[in-house]
């Protein structure tokens, strides 16, 4: 089953109010563990961002410029999400600021009912809180120590590890120890096996003697065995 686990940052908090979007990082996910496959698109707003919103992403009106305009990025957008599930926390929000720019741009809004709200099934699980990305990190064990400011890359990585632990399907894969260098990048992404191929296979612990003794039990059952589909019948 594959999903996608999406964050954005945007200059404020409501696109009616001239707020745009800026980032928006999303993160392939197969049966719950990470493909490696990522979009991630910084985003010119077309307008200056707010000292208190950059405090909180890091993100300033200077670095924008000459980032691309979301018309430009949303087709690769919408080619990378396709019709498949969104995991989101705190969806209303995302949700809200992508389908204004998908509006400005004529493209057709995202369906709620292809969202998944992480923050729903938390203040399900822990109706006492809080359900922070931070805090629910800290309350699953998950590092979350290069999270320093808010970014839409870095939080759809630790929302995906969130999601698999709301689930209650927490996935050996996973790991944020390292986000840097291409082995740190494996171990994020879940792309990385845990069983190595040994460079040189193990030898056989079945003798010539287990063989025929296997051999005559077969010859034994006649030609109703099973085991005569993939052994084939004695030789006469």
């Amino acid at each position: 089953m594959r999903e996608i686990v999406l964050d954005t940052e945007t200059t404020g908090l409501d696109p009616k109010k001239g707020d745009r979007l800026i980032e928006v990082g999303c993160i392939e996910i197969f049966n719950r563990i990470p493909t490696g496959r990522e979009f991630h698109r910084f985003i010119n707003p077309e307008r200056d961002v707010p000292a208190e919103a950059q405090s909180i992403h890091g993100i300033s009106t200077e670095f924008l410029v000459g980032k691309p305009l979301f018309r430009d990025v949303v087709r690769d957008f919408l080619a990378f999400i396709g019709d498949d599930t969104l995991v989101i926390h705190n969806a209303q929000f995302d949700i809200m600021f992508l389908n204004h720019e998908l509006g400005l741009v004529g493209e057709k809004a995202l369906s709620f009912d292809r969202v998944v709200d992480t923050l729903a099934i938390a203040r399900r699980r822990h109706p006492a809180g809080p359900n922070s990305l931070d805090a629910l990190c800290k309350r699953y064990g998950i590092d979350s120590s290069q999270r320093t400011k808010h970014g839409a890359l870095v939080d759809s990585l630790l929302l995906a590890e969130v999601y698999v632990e709301l689930l209650g399907e927490r996935q050996a894969t996973f790991g944020l120890q390292n986000l840097g260098g291409n082995e740190g990048a494996q171990r994020r992404s879940g792309t990385r096996s845990l069983a190595q191929p040994r460079a040189e296979p193990l030898p056989s612990r079945v003798t010539e003697t287990d063989v025929a003794a296997h051999r005559s039990f077969i010859d034994k059952l006649a030609e109703k065995a099973i085991w005569l589909r993939f052994w084939g019948p004695a030789s006469p």
